[in-house]
């Protein structure tokens, strides 16, 4: 699956337009606590969460992860945008819950997994 199909799917805002969404997903992991997205080892992957803040896309970056989804509509500020466009990862935002966007990736063949 590729980061432009995640946007489709989730029906999702892309905040990086620079970004290159032709790259692969291959693994999605959805968590608030980035203690248990370290625990998933798992390169290419896209992370969907609510916690908006800066150490999620050091956490995303430092698991390889090439795209972060924000989920209800949470807005990251631009020391967010700017952090994640200085290590190549996309970043969106959906107005769906989490439980919902991790349920349409699943459906359309995403998967997860832990490490």
């Amino acid at each position: 699956m590729t980061i432009s199909q995640i946007i489709e799917i989730l029906n999702a805002e892309l905040l990086t337009p620079d970004a290159d969404c032709t790259r692969e997903v291959h693994a999605a992991c959805g968590s608030d606590m980035m203690s248990d997205v370290l625990a998933y080892v798992k390169d290419q992957a896209v992370l969907l969460t609510g916690l908006n803040n800066p150490q999620v896309v050091r956490t995303a970056d430092m698991m390889d992860m090439v795209c972060i989804v924000f989920v209800r509509g949470k807005q990251p500020d631009d020391m967010i945008l700017r952090l994640a466009n200085a290590r190549g990862i996309a970043v969106m935002t959906t107005d769906m819950t989490m439980f919902t966007a991790c349920g349409l990736l699943y459906e359309q063949g995403l998967r997860g997994g832990v490490g």
